[in-house]
């Protein structure tokens, strides 16, 4: 141990006679619809957070986020609107500061039929949000607080961003990490681990959500259809010719994912909208791809007699597994060490905020958060003994940080 045995041993106990508190607390959250669309319930859990990260004694700011602009269902132009995001920075002047994160935010709609928690038999709880990431929130807090009520306090700075739409891409709160980013070189994220065994996510790839509005021309199916322009059909040649990337592009991935559009079995359809994902293994062939899009698009509407309009982009980088992430790593490995847990990683396709902090030069490891699984699903759970577990292990990482040099320097 790196810090006196006394004070280290005593917080951890303290940690540990909190796991009730922390269950009780949970099966609250969790209650709480907060799927990303939800504004009201969003700004319901934003109050039961600005409550609960007050007591850690720094002023809690309301940061609104960015509207973005989409396509909507019919391919109108429409403008999104997201929650507002909570920013919390501790008070003073400090060598080491780290930037801790989460979201709010779930997949679950306010009809979602997953809405309530339950605790099962087997030591878990089953809940929209449990594992992802409403736990992970917990954790964070639960560990800052053992933190600065420590000697170390005085020696480590951080800012806390939970931001409200991190399911959708984090269109709206990607400028608030940009700016926490510049002032943090390291991060800590609070996603659940990647299995249930507490896997930590290494290097990550790169996610980019795209739309193209495809307008054709309508006509009769039987009197006329010469005359028409099949935008369906132009859609789903697009559809394929994109699909094909991956074999031009190694380790390319693409999703397509809905095609809108089309009406009357007797009307050649004049409007469709194809949305689709793609995940980068890294950033070196960012612009390739995108230029690869641009030249499709415009083929497609040469080769249908349609008009494109494209929307979207590359909204979170790939996250590479370079040095100075292995020397957090290994900290937070050494942390694990400390209480007997074993910690490994592995590379994922999956992307979160940690990507855009690593964009901003951030050494991050940005799962942190509880054990558990069926994420995205109305299985979804958390082992409640991870909930102890895993604020241990992020107190212990702080703790150790506050002696790191190389990371801040």
């Amino acid at each position: 141990m790196i810090i006196s045995e006394k004070c280290v041993g005593s917080a951890l106990a303290t940690l540990t006679d909190r796991r009730q508190s922390l269950i009780d607390a949970l099966l609250r959250w969790s209650a709480i619809n907060s799927g990303t669309g939800n504004l009201d319930g969003l700004a319901q859990m934003r109050a039961e957070l600005r409550d609960s990260f007050a007591t850690l004694g720094s002023p809690v700011f309301e940061r609104p986020a960015r509207a973005s602009e989409a396509f909507g269902q019919k391919g109108q132009p429409t403008i999104q609107h997201f929650g507002t995001n909570l920013h919390i920075r501790k008070t003073g002047q400090f060598r080491r500061n780290v930037v801790l994160a989460g979201h709010m935010d779930t997949v679950f709609p306010a009809n979602s039929a997953f809405q309530a928690p339950v605790i099962r038999d087997d030591g878990t709880m089953h809940g929209p949000g449990v594992a992802d990431m409403k736990g992970g929130l917990l954790v964070l807090l639960e560990a800052l607080r053992a933190f600065e009520d420590g000697p170390w306090a005085a020696d480590l700075g951080w800012e806390i961003v939970i931001n409200s739409d991190e399911e959708t891409g984090s269109l709206g709160s990607a400028p608030l990490f940009a700016e926490v980013g510049a002032r943090c070189p390291v991060g800590l994220i609070f996603e659940p681990a990647t299995a249930p065994d507490g896997c930590l996510a290494g290097a990550r790839k790169g996610s980019g959500n795209f739309a193209v509005r495809i307008a054709g021309v309508s006509a009769h199916a039987g009197r006329n259809p010469e005359d028409g322009r099949n935008a369906i059909i132009a859609a789903s040649d697009l559809a394929l010719r994109l699909a094909a990337l991956q074999r031009q592009f190694d380790r390319l991935s693409v999703n397509v994912a809905k095609i809108d559009g089309g009406g009357a079995n007797n009307v050649v359809p004049d409007l469709a909208v194809l949305r689709w994902n793609m995940r980068l293994p890294s950033p070196d062939i960012q612009g390739a791809v995108e230029a690869a899009i641009d030249a499709l698009v415009r083929d497609i509407a040469v080769a249908h007699g349609v008009e494109c309009a494209l929307n979207g982009g590359f909204n979170r980088p790939p996250k590479p597994m370079d040095a100075r992430s292995q020397r957090l790593f290994d900290i937070v490995a050494e942390a694990g060490g400390d209480i007997g847990l074993p910690i490994q990683w592995r590379d994922t396709g999956g992307v979160c905020d940690g990507n855009n902090l690593a964009a901003a030069g951030v050494a991050v490891v940005d799962t942190m958060g509880v054990r558990g699984g069926d994420i995205h699903s109305d299985k979804e759970y958390v082992i409640l003994d991870s909930l102890t577990e895993r604020a241990q292990l992020a107190f212990l990482t702080l703790v150790r940080l506050s002696r790191e040099e190389a990371l801040f320097s």
